[in-house]
């Protein structure tokens, strides 16, 4: 990961971008695990992108996420960004770029996940999310409730990381996926099964 960090954090730098390690990707690195993805979130807009990586995957350009190889590895780079309401229970109804990590963290799922690591591989953290790392606590950011309507699948997500990482469901947070729970009803099969396909366990087709 740092290798591929070194070589992107450069070309942002010297286009007078910024570039951050997000996501699992922090969260990985800090447990000390192997990585199977390349997480990172940046200032620059993909169309300011364009401009200095112009052999990236733009297709998906406009919810600001752009992929790329480096040295072989996939890389996901994400605009920083603010979203709105989730109107279908899974994507946001419109996003708007930002070039504020305090912006950007309260639109992400747990505080283990929205942990960056700045170019000197400096923590930055708005919501406990390294303590709770530490302290293997699976944390909602902001409202338990709110987190889960607009996203359901955030249930499954918390109940993996918490199976594969041996983490424990903060209180407040299983509170809510327990009186949710019905919610899981209205997701695509599709997304339950690529959940487990990334470790999550099942029984009798209901939610563990």
């Amino acid at each position: 990961m740092i290798e591929i960090f070194e070589i992107l954090k450069k070309e942002f730098n010297k286009n007078g971008f910024r570039l951050y390690v997000i996501g699992g990707t922090t969260r990985d690195y800090l447990l000390k695990k192997e990585l199977t993805d390349y997480d990172f979130v940046t200032d620059a807009t993909p169309s300011e992108m364009k401009t200095f990586l112009s052999n990236a995957n733009y297709h998906f350009e406009k919810y600001g996420s752009v992929r790329l190889k480096v040295n072989g590895i996939k890389v996901d780079i994400t605009t920083l960004r603010k979203e709105n309401n989730y109107l279908d229970k899974r994507h946001p109804d419109s996003i708007t770029f930002t070039k504020s990590l305090e912006e950007d963290y309260v639109r992400r799922d747990f505080t283990i996940n929205a942990i960056y690591l700045d170019e000197n591989y400096k923590i930055v953290d708005f919501c406990g999310g390294f303590k709770d790392l530490n302290d293997m606590i699976i944390r909602f950011i902001g409202d338990p409730s709110t987190r889960i309507k607009e996203d359901p699948l955030r249930i499954i997500r918390a109940k993996r990381f918490a199976n594969v990482l041996g983490f424990k469901i903060e209180e407040n947070t299983l509170k809510a996926i327990n009186e949710l729970s019905y919610l899981t009803n209205e997701l695509n099969p599709d997304k339950i099964k690529e959940e487990i396909r990334k470790g999550y366990k099942i029984k009798d087709d209901k939610l563990l």
